[in-house]
């Protein structure tokens, strides 16, 4: 069945915003990514499955903003936002770089959506079941996953 994307607009624009807001700290940046996400449901709209929209949209909104950081990494500007401010009260700078190179060097061979998933699990706090179905997986290979990424950001950690 066809999605009615201009519905999906109305009831689910909102959420699909403050996800991009609460991942990307910039509303320009924030409206861009929840415009993108209704285009790429719009270009998709015969093939993608309308039965849970909600999980569907916070994904694609998810995958986008994490797109969208990746491709920003290492630019940032100062919108006004506190931001700045906050990285440039840290005590410890060569913590923060580690734990961004960390954090890099263990997802550079992963795939987008393991990535994904971590942000569902670890920062958002969905359960491995809720992370499952809004990846469409089951949770034994949600589990699967994420227990990998923890024991190859163990090994990176003790090298």
């Amino acid at each position: 069945m066809k999605i009615n994307v201009e519905q999906f607009y109305t009831k689910y624009g909102p959420m699909v915003l403050r996800r991009c807001r609460s991942l990307l700290n910039n509303e320009e940046q924030a409206l861009d990514a929840m415009q993108e996400v209704f285009v790429k449901v719009l270009q998709k709209s015969d093939v993608l499955d309308d039965r849970a929209p909600s999980s569907l949209l916070y994904t694609i909104a998810t995958n986008i903003c994490l797109n969208e950081l990746r491709k920003n990494k290492g630019r940032f500007v100062n919108d006004g936002n506190e931001m700045l401010e906050m990285v440039a009260g840290i005590e410890n700078h060569e913590e923060l770089v580690i734990t961004g190179h960390f954090l890099d060097q263990l997802f550079e061979n992963e795939k987008d959506t393991t990535r994904t998933m971590a942000v569902l699990h670890y920062v958002d706090g969905y359960t491995l079941e809720q992370t499952a179905d809004m990846m469409e997986m089951s949770v034994s290979g949600v589990r699967k996953r994420l227990r990998g990424l923890r024991e190859r950001g163990l090994a990176f950690k003790e090298d």
